[in-house]
Parts: C-alpha cells; structure tokens; sequence
C-alpha cells in the first residue's frame, strides 16, 4: 500500500515496478525522498541499488509507476563510472557544472550593452539599467562566493587535487580522478537532492574523511549507495532495502536497520510457527470430526477458514558470503623483510631506501595519499614488480598469496568458474571445489557460466576463492572490499580475524581496517610512518599531533599555551606508551608464566634428585619407579616450559626493537 507524498517532498514514488528479463528489480515500490533526507540505499550485490539511482536520476524509466519530482528541484547524479567528461581544464568544469553561471553573465552583459547603447539624453532609462546591472553585480557577487573559483578549489583540494592540477585538461585524468573531479562538480553545485553511488570507491583516507565531513554538513537530500558500513552510518537517517520480498523502509543508519530487520525476522518467525501449531490443531480437528454428522458446521466453519487464511511464511534471508580459511603451515617469526627498497616512475620517485619487516601473526594496514605509492608497495613485495633497488625477503617456509583488483581482469573469460579454480587444485575432487564456490555464492548450475559473464563483483568473488583453495600464511590484499556488499564485507573480516597466517593489505574502508589491523604503514614522503594499532588509533595520534604543531606555529605562546602544549605532548606520549603497553603486555605475561612454571619446575627437580640419590629409596620397587615417573614427566614439562619461554622472549624482543 502506498501512502500519499509527504508536504515537502521531493521524489513521490508510486507503485514502480521493473524488470530484466525473468529478473524483477522493483514490484510496485512506494516510497518518497523528502527534503534533507539522508537515505542509505542497501542491499546484495545486484539486487538494484544502482538501477534504483539511474531511475532517481531519469537516466532509466520503470516499466510501470510513476516517479514524481516537486517543481524546481535540482538532481545531481554520481555513477559508479565515468565515462565522458566535458572538455576544458579541471577548474572550468568544475565551475561549469554549477547551473545558471552563463546566464547570469549573458544577463550581465546585455545590460552593459543597453547601457552603452541607451540615448545619453534618457537619463530615466540609464538609471534603471545602472539600477539592475547594480542589483546584478550584487547577485553575482553572492554567487560567486558560494559557487566562485575559491570554493571550487577548496572541494578540489578537498577530494586530493594538488593546485598544479586545476588547469590541466580533464582529458588527460585516469577514471578515478575524472570521478573526483565529477563529484567536487556535484558538490559545488549543491543540488537539492545528491545521488551517490559508492563515491568512496576511488577515495584515499584524507579524501575520504574531508567528503565524510563535507556531507555531513550539507543541508540537502542525498541518497546514497556504499559498501562502507561506518561512512554510511555517519551519512544517513533513513534506509531503502533491497529485500528478498521487495523494497522496504527503516528509520535510523545502517546498524539500526539491522538490528530492526533482525527483530522484525524474529518476530515474523514467531508468528509463523505459531500459525503453524493453530493450523496443525485445526486439521486435526477437521479430521477426526470429518464425518461425524454432529460436528458438519464446525468442520465446514473451520475449512473455510483455512482457505481464507494467508499463511504466513519466514521472511528470506539474503545470502552472503561465508567462508573460513584453512590451517596454515607457521612460518618463521621474520614474514616479509624489505631492505633499502627504491622505486620511481621517471621523476615521481615514490620510495627512497625503505627499510621495513613483516612479522609473523602482523596485520598490517597501508593507507597513504593517492599516488603515495600503496599498490606499488604490495606489488613489489609480491614479486609482481620489481624494485629499481633494494631487497625483498621472503621468511621461513613463507608461501604468499596476493589478491588485487587487477587480477580479475586476469581471469581466463573464456573459462567457467568451476574450472578456473579446479584448476588451482587438479587431485580434489569436483565436490569440493563446489563447496568451495557455494560458500562465496556460486551454487547449482552457476558453476558453469563463464568468467567473461561474470560482474566485478562476481569476479571478485571468484578471486577471493583462489585464495581458499591454495593454503598461504602471508595474504596481500590490495581494496579487497571493492565489489563487495557490506554483508559479505563483515563475511570477510570475520574469516580474516580467524586466519592464522600474516596479513598485508591496502583499504580505504575505515571499518575495515579498524577491525584487523594491528599496525598502520601511512605511505608518505618516500618512505613509510609505522604506527602500533588499528586506523582509529593511528587518526587520533595524527589529530593531536597537528594540534600540537598548530599550537607550536604560533608566534609567542603565553605561559598558559605553553602548559597546555607540554600536557597535550605528555599525553601524546602517554597514549603512545599504551599502544605500545598494549601490545607488548600479553607477550610479557606469557613470558613471566612461562618463567614462574619453570622456576616452580626446577625447584621440584630440585627436592626429587637427592631423593633418587638414596639407594634406600630401590628398596621400594614401587615408590622409586612412581618417583622416576614423576621426575621424567617434569623434566619434559621443564623442556616444554624453556621452549616456549624462549618463543616468547624472541617475539618480545623483535616487537620491542620495532617499536623503537
């Protein structure tokens, strides 16, 4: 049932429905897009979120429904792809993409010309015209400040534009940057209502915190696509969800959403299995009274009821990737080690005599600017690109796998699924490598379309379960969320915090990394800042660390600045050293146990080896073989205890000098 437009709203959806062959998308979906909206746009990958934009964004028609817009508003629309930009410099078409800029000066300059042209004896005429160019100047003034040049390389510095950039030609940018360059556009402009779809996908972590403050700010309506759960619980108040019974509404973000779709499952499901036990009891009933002539009506009363009844059903739940990875072999407690490493691309020198080692069981986040060099750093420690100097080491009984987006495009499209990961692993099998492809979603005959069929997503899918089939101990992930939704992204962070090998990986999705990472690379200057602890950590020590230079810069701070400043570096150093603490405390207390079981053991050792000195004590042929026992068996727990003693103190002193 559809309700009627709310009083300010934008977009009144009524009843769309649309379709792809066999494929239904939308089935008389209802719904409105109010002003100052922020509506999360959710669902499985291909369930329509996408397709839902384009039909916002009257760049596709429903094949039934209407799609009504309130008089005068503007939409700004951000596909996942660009394809074609406008031709001019950066800066121009930026400013371009703001509505009425040419009006306003073809306005300004027919009135300069009736000005000129007016009879220098009409003194009414040449004061009315000065009056409008005046009250123009003015317009044009305000417009320039909020749409002018300034703001428009603000959002351009913003999204990771450098100033040399704002006079080369859109032409000359890769796909991602046309992309930015498209969004700093819509931004400038300030549509009514913003439809974003996965604008994070091409953001670095600066670009990506200053969009999540800039719309945050915004007054207008947005709707928005985004496999980010934490940007999208910033961003929105409202959810659209593609579920398996059609499009539904929530209030609050994404985690509220869930936790509503959660209850609402639940509650369904009670109400199922207790229909269930009311009609089981009725057919019981029209059963044994059946043809019984003293019960007819009541059996005839509950027969009709039946039939009138709607029999409620479970509501579907939607799949979602789901997978653990194997045991892996250990590897030596030094994974990866990278020694006087330098690469550049002609003069973009991007690494200067890096110096870096990987240790066994390490998450390790790499975030940086665009062009810092993220990727080529996990190429190069794959061996998939070479170094203009330097070393990479591999550890001890080390085997690495790598996943990039790039290696979906290697994919053989003329093989099918099934066979480009049996392939990998020839003696299992069919029936195991099927299980493999049922847990990222591949099921029945799905298994045989062709990799050249498949969507990114798909591919992406397929990617991530070649690294299943081959057991590896050191992963290298280069935005493994990319193509994938953000049920499937949990999916993945689940079966990675499982893992039991060394993980390597470049993310830009914050939630991401803060639920793995154990240390943070940011790639900067030709080098790389190491930092114990998860992203959140690592943005916190960056925030009060600029505070501190801020306060620094200025010219003479007073006593009381000076104050503040020595306490703001006590406590940065205070939460350093608790990071710090915080990773070495459970090797020291695994150390301090392992030292307090020996010393417990070899002071047992000690009061048992003058009593086997006593030759009285073979007397008892019992007693003595009962001691010897209990003297082998501590001998070999004190074996044991030195070992792992010893595991322990060279894990802490490895972590300790990394600290440094």
């Amino acid at each position: 049932m559809c309700l009627g437009p709310a009083p300010m709203s934008l977009i009144t959806a009524h009843n769309l429905s649309l379709g792809f062959g066999p494929k239904t998308i939308l089935e008389e979906a209802c719904f409105t897009l109010n002003a100052r909206d922020r509506v999360g746009i959710v669902g499985a990958n291909g369930t329509g979120k996408s397709t839902l934009l384009k039909i916002l964004a009257g760049q596709l028609s429903p094949d039934s429904g209407t799609l009504t817009s309130m008089r005068g508003t503007r939409v700004g629309y951000l596909p996942q792809d660009i394809l074609e930009m406008p031709q001019g410099t950066l800066i121009d078409t930026v400013l371009a993409a703001v509505p009425n800029r040419d009006r306003l000066a073809q306005r300004q300059a027919a009135l300069e010309q009736a000005l000129a042209e007016a009879a220098h004896d009409d003194e009414e005429l040449q004061l009315d015209l000065a009056e409008q160019l005046s009250q123009l100047h003015e317009e044009l003034l305000a417009f320039e400040e909020r749409y002018g040049r300034h703001q428009a390389e603000r959002i351009l510095m913003g999204l990771g534009f450098r100033a040399a950039a704002f006079d080369r030609p859109v032409s000359t940018l890769s796909g991602g940057w046309k992309m930015r360059a498209a969004l700093a556009g819509l931004l400038l402009s300030g549509p009514d209502l913003l439809l974003l779809d996965e604008p994070t996908n091409h953001l670095d972590l600066a670009s990506l915190i200053w969009l999540d403050g800039f719309l945050r700010h915004s007054r207008h309506a947005l709707a928005l696509v985004s496999h980010d759960r934490d940007f999208l619980n910033r961003q929105i108040d409202r959810v659209l969800s593609f579920e398996p019974e059609g499009l539904r509404g929530y209030s609050g973000n994404y985690d509220d959403y869930r936790r509503q779709r959660a209850e609402e499952e639940e509650l369904i499901a009670a109400r199922v299995k207790r229909q269930a036990a009311q009609r089981a009891a009725t057919e019981a009933f029209i059963e044994r009274f059946r043809y019984k002539a003293t019960k007819a009506r009541q059996v005839q009363s509950r027969l009709r009821q039946l039939d009138k009844e709607e029999v409620l059903t479970v509501l579907e739940r939607r799949s979602a990737i789901s997978f653990s990875f194997p045991e892996v072999a250990r590897a030596g407690q030094d994974v990866l080690s990278l020694k006087g490493i330098a690469k550049a691309f002609g003069d973009n020198v991007l690494y200067r005599g890096l110096d870096q080692l990987v240790r066994r069981g390490e998450r390790i986040a790499i975030v940086g600017d665009n062009g810092a060099g993220k990727t080529t750093l996990l190429r190069i420690a794959a061996g998939e690109l070479p170094q203009d100097s330097g070393e990479v080491t591999l550890g001890h009984n080390v085997r690495l796998a790598y996943y990039a987006q790039h290696h979906t495009e290697l994919l053989d499209p003329g093989k099918t699924i099934l066979d480009e990961i049996w392939s990998l692993v020839p003696d299992k099998p069919q029936s195991w490598v099927r299980g493999v492809l049922g847990a990222f979603l591949f099921t029945g005959d799905e298994v045989d379309k062709k990799i050249g069929v498949l969507s990114g997503g798909e591919r992406a899918r397929v990617a991530l379960a070649r690294l299943l089939v081959i057991p590896s101990n050191l992963i290298l992930m280069d935005e493994p969320t990319n193509h994938l939704d953000i049920d499937s992204t949990d999916k993945l962070i689940e079966a990675l915090k499982g893992y039991g090998g060394t993980l390597l990986f470049v993310s830009h999705n914050r939630a991401f990394i803060d639920a793995l990472a154990t240390r943070v690379w940011d790639v900067r200057d030709g080098g790389v800042k190491d930092w114990p602890g998860n992203l959140s950590d690592y943005l916190h020590h960056l925030e009060l660390a600029a505070k501190t230079e801020s306060a620094t810069a200025q010219a003479q701070p007073s006593p009381a600045t000076s104050k503040e400043n020595e306490r703001e570096k006590r406590r940065q150093k205070a939460e350093q050293r608790n990071a710090i603490n915080a990773r070495l405390r459970p090797l020291r207390e695994r150390r301090d146990q392992c030292e307090a079981e020996i010393a417990r053991l070899e002071k047992e050792q000690a009061e048992l080896e003058p009593q086997l000195a006593d030759g009285a004590l073979y007397d008892d042929f019992e007693a003595a073989r009962a001691l010897t026992a209990r003297y082998e068996a501590n001998k070999l727990a004190l074996d044991e205890a030195m070992t792992r003693w010893a595991d322990a103190e060279e894990a802490l002193s490895a972590l300790e000098a990394s600290l440094r």
